[in-house]
């Protein structure tokens, strides 16, 4: 009785190990699986059409060149020397003020004319 136990057993033992390398056998050999791409990835996969208003994609080019360090030291330069020459008494309130004036008139037009000098 204790022979037929044992050799069930063995068989039991032995099927069970057959089964589980069966199945990790099956596991090694994989098929590929056709899976739609996600939303994500397929819109990323798209071109990016470049006759639409307004591009977001990509890097901006900038309307006009930007100043310079030094070009804006020059100006900062300028600006102090006339607020001192004027505190100072170098320079008289009417050259102070048509010098202001001048200054103030390029800032109200120098857009427009920037803009013009772009799309020309």
């Amino acid at each position: 009785m204790m022979k037929s136990g044992k050799a069930a057993m063995v068989r039991m033992v032995t099927a069970f190990g057959l089964a589980g390398l069966t199945l990790a056998l099956a596991g090694c050999s994989s098929t590929a699986v056709d899976e739609p791409p996600s939303i994500y990835s397929a819109t990323m996969a798209k071109p990016v059409p470049t006759d639409v208003y307004p591009v977001i994609e990509g890097k901006l080019p900038a309307a006009s060149t930007q100043m310079s360090n030094e070009e804006a030291a020059s100006q900062s330069a300028r600006l102090t020397a006339l607020g001192n020459a004027r505190s100072s008494g170098q320079i008289s309130e009417a050259e102070y003020q048509r010098r202001l004036k001048e200054l103030q008139l390029l800032a109200a037009n120098h857009g427009a004319d920037t803009l013009k000098q772009i799309q020309n």
